[in-house]
């Protein structure tokens, strides 16, 4: 499975964004990617004053182009994610689109990435958004995958449960920061492979020094060993992993983690 890593730039103008993301999603295609990802947030500013604004109900438009480019295109595409408005709530959602359009996943981001780093980051985005309450995979004609987003990914819970469904790939849309990102990007990429034993694709947009949010770009692949398939820079980037998912069996009969839990003890019980 030929996966495309689109680590596009975030500007203030929607249509651009939506304009720059179907155009590396074309590229993606004429490079035979089979899937394609695009960042967090691709088409709205990392910023709470922005999420309202540019939020979106359910076939909104940057949905329905997706959608329709994932038709037209026979891709499978893992739309980064965006604003979405739901009543009164807004949600940090990610929307999968399978070769015909249709919609395989919506996920929304569970946690919440409310932190207050001492000399470094502070942002909460419990002050804007609400968070979702669902464990996310979808099937694939190459079997299981899962999707979160983010700061999900440092919940190995979550992750685990993902993969216990038959998850042979785990797609995280994210936008770590220039505190989090070099402490702990591929850290948290690499051993939540290793602990699951399955491939791990983050996709970060490209960093932007001027943002009122600099993300830290890396858009990083990694096999089930542990081993790093690819990692960008900070720049605009397309990256190409080509994902050997007999590798998932082939490590889980090297090394039985999965098989040889003892979910007997995995509880805190009084003494």
């Amino acid at each position: 499975m030929r996966a495309a890593l689109i680590q596009m730039p975030v500007t203030r103008d929607k249509r651009e964004n939506l304009e720059t993301a179907c155009r590396r999603l074309r590229e993606a295609k004429a490079r035979e990617a089979d899937i394609a990802v695009l960042p967090e947030m691709f088409c709205c500013p990392y910023d709470n004053a922005c999420f309202q604004a540019y939020g979106e109900r359910s076939g909104g438009e940057a949905q329905k182009t997706l959608s329709a480019l994932a038709a037209e295109l026979e891709l499978y595409v893992v739309g980064g994610s965006l604003p979405e408005l739901e009543g009164n709530r807004l949600y940090n959602t990610s929307y999968v689109y399978g070769r015909r359009g249709e919609l395989l996943a919506k996920h929304r981001k569970v946690h919440l990435f409310d932190i207050d780093v001492e000399g470094g980051q502070r942002f909460m985005e419990s002050e804007t958004l609400a968070p979702g309450n669902a464990v996310t995979t979808f099937e694939t004609e190459f079997g299981t995958m899962g999707l979160c987003v983010c700061f999900d990914l440092r919940f190995e819970e979550l992750i685990r449960c993902m993969c216990l469904r038959g998850a042979k790939c785990v797609f995280v849309p994210a936008a770590f920061n220039m505190t989090t990102g070099p402490a702990h990007w591929e850290l948290l990429f690499r051993q939540r492979a290793v602990d699951n034993q399955c491939f791990t694709v983050g996709v970060s947009p490209a960093r932007d020094e001027t943002a009122s949010y600099v993300a830290y770009g890396n858009s990083i692949a990694v096999d089930p060993w542990g081993s790093v398939l690819c990692r960008a820079g900070a720049e605009e980037a397309t990256l190409y992993a080509d994902l050997d998912l007999n590798r998932v069996e082939a490590v889980r009969r090297q090394l039985p983690i999965l098989s040889a839990r003892r979910t007997d003890l995995y509880e805190i019980r009084e003494l």
